[in-house]
């Protein structure tokens, strides 16, 4: 008699610190934006590059895991996926480095940078760890 695998999920405190970690990090950001020196131009730049940032690092999160045991994308989509992860940290670092700001604001702004994109990689492992185990529960 064969047992079925056993399914594992995430503790409900790991979800919750991972939640709290990216919303955490998404309002540190909204915060620093919305008080960011300058006019609308600059904080729409940084916005613009924050949001580029999170959404090419869940992509680069979903093609590297569908692509872990086999391939099942083109290499053309693998260049898009990591050229545009490639483009938002350098461009958005080269916005940042480039504002007329003090060094303490241009510290804040960076370092929430690295927390949101840390917690989204985090946020995007666990979301597909989920999905996994429900689908796995159903067979």
């Amino acid at each position: 008699m064969t047992s079925a695998p056993t399914v594992r999920h995430d503790t409900r405190a790991w979800k919750a610190q991972v939640w709290i970690s990216f919303t955490t990090a998404a309002g540190l950001c909204g915060t620093g934006l919305a008080a960011l020196p300058g006019g609308d131009m600059e904080r729409a730049f940084m916005l613009m590059g924050y949001v580029f940032t999170v959404s090419a690092a869940f992509a680069l999160a979903k093609f590297i895991r569908d692509n872990e045991g086999r391939k099942v994308d083109t290499p053309l989509f693998g260049l898009v996926v990591w050229g545009g992860f490639a483009l938002a940290v350098v461009l958005t670092g080269w916005g940042l480095l480039q504002m007329q700001i003090s060094p303490t604001y241009r510290a804040f702004l960076g370092v929430g940078w690295l927390f949101l994109l840390s917690s989204t990689f985090t946020l995007a492992k666990t979301l597909r760890d989920a999905h996994e185990a429900a689908l796995a529960e159903r067979l």
